[in-house]
């Protein structure tokens, strides 16, 4: 399962944990303007923002699982199991494939107002990738440089909502995510006071007590409350190492570590790769599971007008400085 979140400080930013089982064999990959996005049913586009996000390149078409834009456009797919459902084609309709969905926004839209016009007319298709490759249910957090939304295409239509918190997780769908924090407004960082009973004389015994009610599990509920709470309450200065350093610390809160979450047989999931966009910049920095340095990748130091995709495979293994 995954999380995705949003955080501004000075400039703005954008990504992930992908948490699955095993790996594809991802890379940070560059499309640049002038690579011809060809589409299953829709008119390809040849000339479109560039982008940069984490994605498998099979038949050199590269399979997003998120990315941003030059313009500052972000999108993350996330898994959504049991909720996702994709229609037959439909007339008159832009028909796009799940794997489709993210060049298909990001190639033309700038921000959130474009993206809401463009789904106007959006049916996202039951088309696979290939036999070896088939839809994967999915939702997706769509954010701009001032707001977010949710997409979901769910049996009942395509569902678009506007995401306050700027956080997506997997199931339920994203109405009842965010009615489950009315559950938890009595949290606070600050430390509780007695409205159990006058009566009784209670103890702070610890720091954060505040928050004591707080989700700690791995389930994508769970997850939903804990990296809302840490992203709205979170503060850092505003200079890129702060702020990328503070994203990083909020996807942390709700990583999964090897051995939490057995799959069955030897498999476990994991927290594969952290993801943090500066969508200012066009930066894309990441973090993997045995790899805790943050590396980074910048879009706008690669030829932009050309046609060929430029791909750099993650630095996986754990990056040690040695003081002595």
């Amino acid at each position: 399962m995954c999380t995705a979140i949003t955080y501004y400080t000075k400039n703005h930013y954008f990504g992930r944990n992908l948490d699955l089982e095993y790996s594809y064999k991802e890379t940070v990959t560059i499309t640049p303007r002038n690579y011809p996005f060809k589409f299953r049913k829709v008119k390809e586009i040849n000339k479109h923002y560039a982008m940069i996000g984490m994605a498998y390149v099979a038949n050199y078409y590269p399979l997003y699982y998120d990315a941003i834009n030059e313009k500052g456009l972000g999108i993350a797919g996330l898994n959504f199991p049991g909720n996702a459902y994709y229609h037959e084609e439909k007339s008159g309709k832009d028909n796009i494939a799940p794997f489709e969905f993210i060049p298909w926004v990001l190639s033309q839209c700038e921000n959130i107002k474009e993206v809401k016009e463009l789904l106007k007319n959006i049916n996202i298709a039951s088309i696979n990738f290939s036999e070896e490759l088939p839809a994967s249910p999915l939702h997706w957090i769509i954010s701009d440089k001032e707001s977010s939304i949710t997409v979901e295409s769910t049996e009942d239509g395509l569902k678009i909502y506007d995401n306050p918190v700027g956080v997506l997780t997997n199931n339920p769908t994203f109405d009842i995510q965010m009615f489950n924090l009315n559950n938890y407004m009595n949290l606070s960082i600050e430390q509780p006071i007695n409205n159990f009973s006058q009566k009784l004389d209670f103890n702070v015994y610890s720091r954060g007590m505040g928050a004591l009610g707080l989700p700690g599990d791995l389930s994508s509920a769970s997850r939903f409350v804990k990296a809302t709470f840490t992203k709205m309450n979170s503060l850092s200065g505003t200079g890129e190492s702060e702020s990328i350093s503070q994203f990083f610390h909020i996807l942390q809160s709700v990583e999964q570590q090897r051995g939490c979450v057995h799959m069955g047989n030897d498999k476990y999931e994991i927290t594969i790769y952290s993801s943090c966009c500066n969508m200012d910049k066009g930066i894309y920095y990441y973090t993997t599971y045995e790899n805790n340095q943050i590396t980074g990748i910048d879009m706008f130091k690669e030829n932009l007008n050309s046609m060929k995709l430029v791909s750099y495979d993650l630095i996986e293994g754990q990056q040690i400085l040695m003081q002595n």
